[in-house]
């Protein structure tokens, strides 16, 4: 169970607070525009974006296929991770023309659990492993921690775990 903090600021106009969204998650669609660039290598440019909205934690964006750089993706050897709302996920390296790779860049659901399927075979990029992630232009920090994958944006606020003291959350 997820302690709520004491009294977490209450998000002002046009703003989410992490601590109004559900457990479970949601799936939301969302058509705002995501870019992600590795090295002057746009990975991924999309509207058909669906945003994972989970208590305490930063939006995760999950792409659609068509719109990432799929060639220059690979299955990771790491392992997989397994999500007790969303299923097990499986983890792919960018790799790009010129050799360089960035392990575990991006993890996918190919069959995730009843209520996630809309997530089948979309992509979600951990933004602090690529030079550049943008919503609408706006540049994404990680969600603290290196763990989590949710992109905080200025219309996001907190606190977010994965942040110090949030371990318990």
């Amino acid at each position: 169970m997820i302690t709520r903090p004491v009294d977490p600021p209450r998000p002002g106009p046009g703003q989410e607070s992490v601590w109004d969204y559900p457990r479970p998650p949601a799936v939301v669609a969302s058509g705002r525009h995501v870019r992600i660039v590795h090295r002057g290598t746009v990975i991924a440019d999309t509207r058909d974006t669906l945003r994972v909205l989970e208590t305490a934690g930063a939006p995760v964006w999950y792409l659609a296929p068509a719109d990432v750089r799929l060639d220059l993706l690979r299955p990771s050897g790491g392992g997989a991770t397994l999500c007790e709302w969303k299923g097990r996920a499986t983890y792919l390296d960018l790799v790009l023309p010129d050799g360089t790779s960035v392990p575990r860049v991006a993890w996918r659901y190919e069959r995730p659990e009843p209520g996630y399927e809309a997530l089948t075979g979309r992509l979600a990029f951990y933004a602090g492993r690529v030079d550049t992630a943008t919503v609408d232009g706006e540049l994404v920090r990680p969600q603290p921690g290196g763990f989590y994958g949710g992109w905080v944006t200025d219309d996001v606020i907190g606190p977010i775990k994965g942040e110090p003291g949030t371990e318990g959350w």
